[in-house]
C-alpha cells in the first residue's frame, strides 16, 4: 500500500459512472442498487440563474473545480501534519496523501462524531483553530462564489465551521439534516461541504436523499410539534428526549430509504475531486458512505455554513469548535 501514488487524481481511477458501486452506511445492508443514482454536477461557467434553479429543485448544488485544486490539497497536508503523532499515517507516506495505517484500530482514531483518543481529541481542538484552517475557510473565491450565488451583499460564516475525516473501516456520518443541529435561528442558512483531497463514491463521501428536502422538513415539524412541552432550551437541543442520543435519524440507509422515505427516493453519490464543492439546503437529508477506499485513503471534509448578514442566526454556532462545547 505504501508504494501506491495516492496523488492520483481521482479521474485516473473513477468509480465507474456505468455501474453503480455497492455502498453501505455504518448499519444494516447493502443499499440496493435500484435505490442509488449518481448526483449531477455545473461547473463553474454554468449561468448564475440555472444553478439557482437547479438548487431549489434538487436541494443541492455540486460545483466542479470552484477552489483551487492546490489550496484545497495544501489544507489537507496540513491537517495531517497536525494529526501525523498519533500515529495515524502508513509510515513512510506524505501527509498531503493521509493514507491510514491499518495497523491501528480505526475506532480509536475516529474524527467528529466517534470516541476518539484523548490526544486526539485536543489536536482536533488545535486543529479548528489554527491560521491555516481560519485563512482556509475565509478562501476569497469560496466567499466571492457565495455572494455571487446567494445574492447577499454580505455573507457570515459560522465560526462553528467542522473539520470531519474518516478513517478506512471507521464509523461514517450518520443520516440527518442540518437544521437538526442549526435549531436556534429562524433564518435559512447555506451549507457548503467542501472535500478535502480526492474522494470517490466509496470512499467516505457525502450521500443525498434524492429529492428529500420536503421530507426533511415534515420530519422537523413533527419534532417541533412532540418539543412543545419541552424548556426553550430543550427544543433547540439535537439530543433532546425525542432525539437519538447523537443526534441522527439513523445509521441504516438502507432502512431509512425503503421505510422513511417508502422506497421512492434514492441515495445519490459522486467522484469527488480536490477543489469541488457541494452546497445543500438546511432540510436535505444526506449521510455519508462508509469508507472503503482501496488505497486506504482518510476521507478528510470541511462542513462551512454561512448566513446572510443581519439574519436571525443560530448564535450558538458562533465560536470556534471545541470536542466539549455540547454541540
Amino acid at each position: 500500500m505504501a508504494s501506491c501514488d495516492v496523488q492520483t487524481p481521482v479521474h485516473d481511477r473513477i468509480v465507474s459512472p456505468q455501474t453503480l458501486p455497492t455502498l453501505h452506511s455504518n448499519q444494516g445492508n447493502n443499499i440496493a442498487a435500484a435505490s442509488t443514482g449518481w448526483m449531477q454536477s455545473v461547473t463553474i461557467d454554468t449561468p448564475r440563474e440555472e444553478m439557482r434553479a437547479k438548487y431549489e429543485r434538487d436541494g443541492y448544488l455540486w460545483v466542479k473545480n470552484l477552489i483551487p485544486r492546490e489550496d484545497v490539497l495544501d489544507m489537507r497536508e496540513h491537517y495531517f501534519k497536525q494529526l501525523s503523532p498519533t500515529g495515524i499515517l502508513l509510515p513512510g507516506t506524505n501527509p498531503r496523501d493521509g493514507i491510514f495505517n491499518p495497523a491501528n484500530d480505526p475506532l480509536s482514531h475516529q474524527g467528529l462524531g466517534g470516541t476518539p483518543e484523548p490526544e486526539i481529541l485536543q489536536l482536533l481542538d488545535e486543529i479548528h483553530a489554527t491560521p491555516t484552517y481560519r485563512r482556509f475557510l475565509a478562501h476569497p473565491v469560496l466567499r466571492s462564489f457565495v455572494r455571487d450565488f446567494t445574492g447577499w451583499n454580505q455573507e457570515v460564516l459560522v465560526d462553528r465551521a467542522l473539520l470531519r475525516h474518516n478513517c478506512p473501516g471507521s464509523l461514517s456520518t450518520g443520516i440527518h439534516y442540518d437544521k437538526l443541529f442549526l435549531r436556534g435561528g429562524d433564518a435559512e442558512f447555506l451549507t457548503a461541504w467542501v472535500p478535502i483531497g480526492d474522494c470517490v463514491a466509496t470512499g467516505g463521501g457525502l450521500m443525498y436523499l434524492e429529492n428529500s428536502n420536503a421530507l426533511g422538513e415534515g420530519l422537523e415539524t413533527g419534532f417541533t410539534r412532540n418539543a412543545q412541552i419541552l424548556s426553550a432550551e430543550e427544543r433547540i437541543d439535537a439530543f433532546n428526549q425525542h432525539m437519538s442520543k447523537d443526534g441522527f435519524l439513523s445509521h441504516d440507509a438502507e432502512e431509512f430509504g425503503r421505510v422513511s422515505a417508502g422506497g421512492i427516493l434514492r441515495w445519490l453519490v459522486g467522484n469527488y475531486e480536490a477543489g469541488d464543492v457541494v452546497f445543500h439546503k438546511p432540510y436535505m437529508i444526506h449521510a455519508a458512505t462508509r469508507n472503503e477506499d482501496e488505497l486506504g485513503k482518510i476521507r478528510l471534509a470541511s462542513d462551512i455554513r454561512f448566513y446572510e448578514e443581519g439574519a436571525a442566526l443560530d448564535r450558538r454556532w458562533l465560536n470556534v469548535w471545541r470536542h466539549d462545547d455540547g454541540l
